[in-house]
């Protein structure tokens, strides 16, 4: 979340902010008429408990000189004064619930770098890698390449489960392990530790990342427990150091986890319905970083180099962009997507989002650190896709076809697969 105090003195920016991301002012003047009702009620406290102070003196002293009918008077006259307080202080709570729920309602900063835009047709491609393969053939879409080979089901999975479910079969399946096993071996021998989180959060924790309480809708929750099954990886990475102090020696705190994803998509309602590329459950290899405040742009250069070297090991083309605000994510001040070529939509599809919140999970989740002077100070958080694996899997299938409806292996991934050269 936003720091108050940076709010209250830069009015003007977090209004243009919320403008520039398409979101309501509204809940900015609602916050500002709080924050202003809730200092002066507080400053109206503060003066009542310093009379209240001094009539404790007032009163010893009077009592001092015998002159007990007076210091009877304050005594009750105190107690007045501690109604007063108490009312106040009551509806001061009231006053601190709203304010904070407010609080958590204000989307990050764009940085100052980040291009003014309505949607992702105003993002800005930042630099491509590889030429998408030449096809001598009528390509297939992989919701075809699937269930011709028989190692993908999606009227089962409905059967099970409904729409945006999928079953994978044999090698099929076998291949996405190889996939999620290749990028955790990649990220960990280049400095990552890799978690196994749980996929269960309490409402706190995935407070905050900033999926709460703005996106509830969007989650799957469980009512007698009040948890929630994780969106992402990202959650449990940045809320397991909620309330900790790491010292310089701890950061960076590199962590890489695969676990499956849960998304209601609530918001996204006939977009890519066909196929694996928008699930309610996905399989992804999530990467998070913590770090010194000096060192994240520096660090989310480095992570989203470290998501496209998956590609690059796969050699599967891609392009990277830089989203504007209006497409820009609710905690980040920057953020890269990465998308990948896909030959049944003859476009590029995203494949990974690596972005820079600076220091506002941290503020969420209180996630601090001493500076050299031994100072506490909210360090950064960066998270990114390395990389989503049905999405891998669904590029891997399209662009390594072959016209007699195998798949070839991309080489990297043959030691994964006990040295196989095709499927099919």
């Amino acid at each position: 979340m936003l720091d108050i105090k940076y709010v209250r003195n830069n009015i003007d920016e977090v209004k243009n902010s919320l403008e520039n991301r398409k979101n309501d002012t509204k809940i900015l003047e609602e916050l500002i008429k709080l924050d202003e009702k809730r200092r002066e009620i507080m400053n109206i406290v503060q003066d009542y408990r310093a009379e209240r102070n001094n009539n404790t003196k007032n009163v010893a002293d009077l009592k001092k000189q015998g002159k007990n009918e007076e210091a009877q008077k304050i005594i009750d006259d105190g107690k007045k004064i501690s109604e007063k307080i108490k009312e106040l202080d009551n509806e001061l709570k009231k006053i601190d619930e709203e304010y904070s729920l407010k609080l958590l309602y204000i989307p990050n900063i764009p940085a100052n770098d980040v291009k003014v835009g309505k949607d992702e047709n105003d993002n800005i491609e930042l630099r491509k890698w590889g030429e998408p393969k030449k096809i001598n053939f009528e390509p297939k879409a992989h919701w075809d390449i699937g269930p011709d080979l028989n190692m993908m089901d999606f009227d089962r999975a409905s059967k099970l489960s409904g729409s945006r479910f999928t079953i994978l079969k044999s090698q099929i399946a076998k291949l996405s392990r190889a996939l999620t096993n290749f990028m955790l071996d990649t990220h960990t021998k280049n400095g990552y530790t890799e978690i196994m989180p749980p996929h269960l959060v309490t409402r706190e924790t995935i407070t905050g990342t900033g999926q709460l309480p703005k996106f509830e809708d969007d989650l799957y929750h469980t009512d007698a427990d009040d948890l929630f099954l994780i969106p992402t990886a990202e959650v449990t990475l940045v809320g397991m150091h909620k309330d900790d102090i790491l010292t310089l020696d701890e950061m960076p705190a590199k962590y890489c986890a695969y676990t499956p994803c849960y998304r209601r998509e609530a918001g996204s309602y006939g977009r890519d319905v066909r196929g694996m590329i928008r699930q309610h459950q996905f399989d992804k290899v999530e990467l998070v970083w913590h770090v010194h405040p000096e060192e994240s742009e520096k660090a989310h250069e480095q992570l989203t180099k470290d998501a496209e070297n998956i590609l690059q090991l796969l050699e599967l083309p891609y392009r990277v962009i830089s989203l504007c605000t209006g497409d820009l994510g609710f905690s980040a001040v920057k953020t890269y997507d990465i998308e990948v070529w896909l030959p049944s939509y003859q476009n590029y599809k995203e494949i990974s989002s690596c972005s820079n919140t600076k220091d506002f999970q941290a503020r969420r989740a209180n996630i601090r650190f001493r500076d050299k002077d031994n100072k506490l100070k909210y360090l950064h958080t960066l998270n990114g896709s390395g990389l989503a694996v049905g999405r891998t899997l669904v590029a891997v299938l399209e662009n390594y076809q072959m016209e007699d409806g195998r798949i070839k292996i991309p080489e990297v991934l043959k030691p994964y697969m006990n040295g196989l050269e095709y499927i099919g």
